[in-house]
């Protein structure tokens, strides 16, 4: 899994960062979401999916690696 974030797009929600707060952050001055982990490790792909899944803005994209 290979994970990318639309900073652009990003309204700084921050569910991701509840669900999965090894793979992202949020800047503190303006909450946008940083990328800690480009390719998580496979027990947190699910965290990841749901945050994709979740996140308002549809900033977080996923490209699975075979």
């Amino acid at each position: 899994m290979r994970i990318s974030v639309d900073e652009e797009k990003c309204c700084g929600a921050g569910q991701c960062v509840m669900i999965a707060p090894e793979v992202f952050d949020q800047r503190d001055e303006d909450g946008i979401v940083v990328l800690l982990a480009a390719e998580p490790a496979p027990g947190r792909h699910e965290a990841v999916r749901e945050s994709a899944s979740v996140c308002p803005a549809a900033a977080i994209h996923i490209t699975e690696q075979a």
